[in-house]
């Protein structure tokens, strides 16, 4: 079971984070149409695990904290501004217990609010080289320009299933997805990161991949298993929310799969509508299929197997370092990830 190291940490490393994140959330002129709505989405709150793992990975390759806290703003700045375009694309009504920035503002200045806070992070990397010299702050950028390229690359085979309404995914299918729209920003890169800021070399970085792939493909699931069954006070988006948005979830891939020909049809014409063309009983009557065909508890045991796997990679990665906070801090990540509600 995970300690509360983990909570512990994200809370210092958070912290620190988002003192820093003020350098680039500052009032300025435009006000009312930009900046003001640029400083929104960072500060409704987030567990920070992003920038947390960047820090810590960096930390427990021996980096000083201050090293590696301009990568880990430039992680949390380019976070928001996917949130802010994911809500767009995904037409979300919730984000993090609140309306979304384009159900509050419009569509318009909400794209342009996440175009902003693009550039910030961009800025923030720039920054990197007052701390770490101009060579291996373009290290960072270029790590940085791979993460952004394969998350956007995962996020339009996302969008366009949607679009073609695909019907016939496998699970291979839905991790290849993951690993490109999720993984990369949310582990691989903040671990890949991290350990460059910790050795100063950029050898070994792919070795990051498995890890932060079985890390993040576990996160995501249990996301997903949280859209579907989470503490609605406590979960922040739109409980069942996936659905709604016809997102193509592990759970939903299985219950194409296990379906009766009659049922598949039904699912195929629902998730053929527009969001706003589909109604309660509809979404409750694939809710209600999913738990029936075990397409929960599948997912579920999907999750254990990848943390498992995440484990096994971490303790490969970090058993000869020192013992440190933060080297325990990655270790319990795989536990915390499905313990996490």
């Amino acid at each position: 079971m995970p300690t509360d190291l983990i909570p512990a940490l994200l809370r210092e490393y958070g912290d620190v984070t988002r003192v820093a994140l003020c350098d680039y959330l500052r009032p300025r002129a435009p006000h009312r149409h930009l900046y003001n709505l640029v400083a929104d989405y960072p500060r409704r709150g987030g567990r920070m695990l992003r920038p947390s793992l960047c820090i810590a990975t960096a930390r427990a390759f021996g980096a000083k904290l201050e090293d590696a806290v301009r990568s880990a703003v430039a992680l949390e700045l380019l976070h928001n501004a996917f949130l802010v375009h994911d809500d767009v694309e995904d037409d979300s009504d919730v984000r993090r217990g609140r309306p979304t920035l384009h159900t509050l503002h419009g569509v318009p200045l909400a794209v342009n609010v996440g175009d902003a806070l693009a550039l910030l992070g961009l800025r923030a990397l720039i920054d990197n080289q007052a701390t770490l010299g101009p060579r291996l702050a373009v290290h960072v950028l270029q790590e940085a320009e791979r993460m952004a390229r394969e998350s956007i690359e995962g996020q339009a085979v996302e969008l366009g299933w949607r679009r073609d309404n695909a019907l016939s995914l496998s699970d291979a299918d839905y991790l290849e997805m993951v690993l490109k729209k999720t993984c990369w920003y949310t582990t691989i890169y903040p671990s890949r990161v991290g350990a460059l800021i910790g050795t100063r070399s950029d050898r070994d970085l792919d070795k990051f991949i498995r890890f932060g792939f079985f890390l993040g493909a576990a996160f995501q699931l249990q996301d997903d298993l949280l859209n579907l069954q989470g503490d609605r006070a406590r979960y922040g988006k739109e409980l069942d929310g996936d659905i709604w948005e016809g997102k193509r979830t592990l759970m939903l891939i299985s219950l194409l799969r296990d379906a009766t020909p009659a049922e598949r049809e039904r699912l195929a014409g629902f998730l053929a509508r527009e969001r706003r063309e589909r109604q309660p009983a509809e979404v409750g009557w694939v809710r209600e299929r999913m738990e029936a065909y075990g397409c929960l508890d599948y997912a579920r045991q999907v999750a254990h197997g990848l943390a498992g796997a995440a484990a096994h990679e971490g303790e490969l990665l970090y058993s000869a370092l020192p013992d440190s906070r933060d080297k325990r801090f990655i270790r319990e990540l795989p536990t915390w990830v499905l313990a996490r509600n």
